[in-house]
């Protein structure tokens, strides 16, 4: 590889150009055949990742550094719109109840795997990020990442390899299990007896409506805002890493708090995603192909233990507790994907009633996942 690349990092207007480029195309992938089967985190950081290792756009510029400094803390918010504390309390039922105990798995299975399996010295710090994204979803990668400072594209790219992969492997296990026999005769399966075929309006809780530029703005000015007083607090405590909490822990407050004003406000995740998306870009661009191949095998390993123990302990709960086997599902995919694909979930296997709970309970994984994380990987330091 080339010492030079072909766009300097100087360049920052072609560059800028490269990851937003890098993002829509990773979008646009998902909608098509071959690209659902990769998602478009995957396309993302695979196109700009190649760029970088054919030496045409640089590993490491100013650029990449705005991306982690300014568009990640902008889209955690966005994200959070929907974070009401008391609603999810009050009607996600005993999918709640299956989350948590889901939750309590993949920390017990990111203490194991961590003990059992050498990640180097930046492992408790994986093992955080790790433990985040498999309570709450990609979000929680994003911010626990950051969190935690874990600021190395190389062993990041890795790692969005290995947990994109194995939860490729898992979202299939988890499809399957409400046909495997000896799981249906040892747990209650309401929900698949009373399954019908009549269409279900997600709009009110997927924020399909059409956004109008005054939501728009609504949305960026108060994630900015948010941002604004979280980092404040942040420089104010210097404790290095707090921002990103503190800004989860401020959006989650208002949500909350006003929540009829904050939910109105239609298109705000999705703002958040594109914002992720560029985030993944930039995490592609600074990978190099040597240390991910390098790590990305144990680190496919690490996941699959943490999964593993996840699902074996909810299993075990659900029983002991008498869940339904519909509900220990779709709350370990909520663990796992976030509100959306526990969403999905639910519609495609046509549980009517488990679809208000996956996008509730999802919604929570995105509002705590990161502080757990990031306190089992100082934990674990």
């Amino acid at each position: 590889m080339l010492e030079q690349s072909l766009i300097p990092s100087e360049q920052h207007w072609a560059l800028w150009a490269i990851l937003f480029l890098a993002a829509a195309f990773g979008l646009w992938a998902e909608k098509t055949k071959w690209g659902s089967k990769l998602s478009a985190v995957i396309v993302t950081i695979l196109a700009t990742f190649l760029l970088s290792n054919l030496s045409i756009i640089p590993t490491d510029a100013p650029s990449y550094d705005v991306v982690w400094s300014y568009l990640v803390p902008i889209a955690i918010p966005l994200l959070l719109f929907k974070a009401n504390l008391r609603r999810i309390l009050k009607e996600a039922g005993p999918t709640l109840i299956a989350f948590a105990f889901g939750a309590v798995g993949t920390v017990l299975g990111t203490i194991i795997a961590f003990n059992l399996i050498p990640l180097g010295d930046e492992g408790w710090k994986l093992a955080g990020i790790f433990c985040s994204t498999y309570i709450g979803g990609s979000m929680n990668f994003v911010a626990s990442a950051e969190a935690l400072q874990m600021n190395s594209g190389d062993i990041l790219t890795a790692g969005v390899a290995a947990d994109n992969l194995m939860m490729t492997i898992y979202f299939i296990i988890l499809f399957a299990l409400p046909s495997v026999k000896y799981l249906v005769k040892i747990f209650p399966t309401h929900h698949e007896d009373s399954k019908d075929d009549i269409p279900l309006d997600l709009s009110e809780d997927n924020d399909n409506n059409i956004f109008e530029i005054l939501d728009m703005a609504k949305a960026i000015a108060i994630s900015i805002s948010i941002c604004a007083l979280g980092f404040a607090v942040a420089d104010f405590i210097a404790i290095k890493g707090t921002g990103i909490l503190i800004i989860t822990a401020l959006i989650v407050i208002v949500a909350t708090s006003f929540p009829k004003q904050i939910s109105a406000i239609n298109g705000a995740d999705k703002i958040g995603i594109l914002l992720m998306q560029v985030f993944f870009a930039a995490i592609g661009a600074s990978a190099n192909i040597i240390v991910v191949l390098k790590f990305g095998p144990i680190l496919f390993v690490f996941a699959a233990l943490i999964l593993f123990i996840h699902l074996s302990f909810l299993l075990v709960a659900g029983k002991l507790f008498k869940l339904d086997l519909a509900e220990i599902v779709i709350a370990s995919n909520a663990n796992m994907g976030g509100p959306t694909t526990a969403a999905a979930m639910a519609v495609a296997r046509k549980w009517r009633a488990l679809v208000i709970p996956a996008i509730l309970c999802g919604t929570l994984g995105y509002a705590v996942a990161t502080f757990i994380g990031v306190a089992i990987g100082y934990w674990l330091r």
